[in-house]
């Protein structure tokens, strides 16, 4: 028998709830363009639900409800009810831990749908914090979807973050919640929604049998084809909302037997949801004013589309120089932050370069200490072993000189 299922990933949009520049790159050279909104993916992900009815489900990857100023200052409640309203049926998660485990679990509870996490665990007692699974219902189809949250939380994140909890990697998990599902759930297909990284998450597809699909995140890759790794198909959708990734299936005999994909881009052209752009609305209104302030001006792009050097963080660690006299400066090898092109600077792009707040801190170092401390951080960003990659782009730095 031959069946059809439709789906629909969201990944590290890090609430951009509303459009924004972002970079493109092309033949002739990057440029910029709108994109993203999750008015904009809300009427998306309508117009494909309209013209398959039941047969379509839509995961979130998860860096959803921390980045952007109303995000962090309403510890993530701001965005629920537009989450809400694009219905997503499962998500899993990594900055959703910054604001603390029982904030995190206090804004799930008024989730419309699971937060999913195989390798989460209360410390105290080795239980399981949230569902390892679920199984969702299509027309003719039982889909059982596991959830791996970031490993990486209790291991390079501020304590806050995992306070009462550890994190495993997911893999040892795995193959039982796998043979669960087929041998005892009777599940037509196995999907694995993700937060570990790509390359993570392709040796992860390599090792572990019986997953079909795999939805990928943390590394913001855009994915304009997948890749299949041991009967695995694995997609990742880019950052900041202004992509999303259509996975069209047939399955036969409780396998995939062809797929089409389609790298959405979230543009200009999509009319929006009225509905969920209103609510957008009523999240955003009450801080326009404050972050609509012109404090400055670029003369050049900002982005951290690069993994060594990046512009954007240029700009943050000569500021960090000329404001503490230091000889050297570094920040973390951040990803999220959406580019700012060439011209005005607003309260809001500051915002969202660092939304985290993390402290600034002077400190004398030697020569060998500086040299360590690299080291550990270009091994954490590109160990060939890609589970002992740990975190971001390699750290930024600014006055070193090799």
């Amino acid at each position: 028998m031959t069946d059809h299922l439709t789906l629909l990933q969201m990944n590290d949009s890090h609430g951009y709830l509303e459009p924004h520049q972002e970079l493109f790159y092309a033949g002739g050279g990057p440029g910029y363009r709108t994109a993203g909104g999750y008015a904009r993916i809300s009427a998306i992900f309508e117009e494909i639900r309209d013209a398959q009815p039941n047969r379509v489900l839509a995961f979130d990857c998860g860096d959803t409800i921390h980045g952007t100023y109303p995000a962090v200052q309403s510890e993530g409640e701001a965005l629920v009810p537009v989450l809400n309203a694009l219905g997503f049926d499962a998500m899993t998660a990594h900055w959703e831990f910054a604001y603390g485990p029982e904030q995190f679990r206090k804004v799930a509870g008024r989730l419309d749908y699971p937060v999913l996490a195989v390798n989460c665990y209360d410390d105290a007692t080795g239980n399981l914090v949230f569902p390892p699974y679920t199984v969702c219902e299509t027309e003719g189809l039982q889909v059982g979807v596991i959830g791996i949250a970031a490993t990486i939380v209790d291991k390079v994140m501020p304590k806050s973050f995992s306070t009462g909890l550890r994190f495993s990697l997911g893999n040892a998990e795995l193959p039982g919640q796998i043979a669960h599902l087929r041998d005892d759930e009777g599940v037509d297909l196995v999907v694995v929604i993700s937060h570990l990284g790509f390359p993570q998450e392709v040796k992860l597809a390599r090792e572990v049998d019986g997953i079909d699909v795999l939805l990928s995140g943390h590394t913001h890759n855009r994915l304009f084809e997948p890749a299949v790794v041991n009967d695995t198909v694995i997609i990742q959708s880019g950052c900041h909302g202004s992509f999303i990734g259509r996975l069209d299936l047939t399955v036969e005999n409780r396998r995939v037997k062809h797929f089409d994909h389609d790298l959405i881009v979230v543009g200009e052209e999509i009319r929006p949801d009225p509905g969920v752009e209103e609510m957008v609305g009523k999240v955003m209104d009450p801080h326009r004013e404050r972050l609509s302030r012109v404090v400055g001006e670029t003369r050049t792009d900002l982005n951290r589309n690069t993994v060594l050097e990046a512009t954007m963080d240029n700009f943050l660690l000569q500021a960090l120089i000329d404001a503490t006299g230091a000889q050297m400066a570094f920040s973390n090898g951040w990803r999220y932050g959406a580019p700012v092109p060439p011209g005005p600077l607003t309260v809001n792009d500051l915002w969202n370069i660092i939304p985290v707040n993390p402290p600034v801190s002077t400190v004398e170092i030697t020569g060998r200490e500086l040299r360590a401390m690299m080291e550990e951080n270009l091994e954490r960003t590109f160990a060939r072993n890609p589970y002992d990659q740990m975190g971001g782009y390699v750290k930024r730095c600014m006055g070193v000189t090799l």
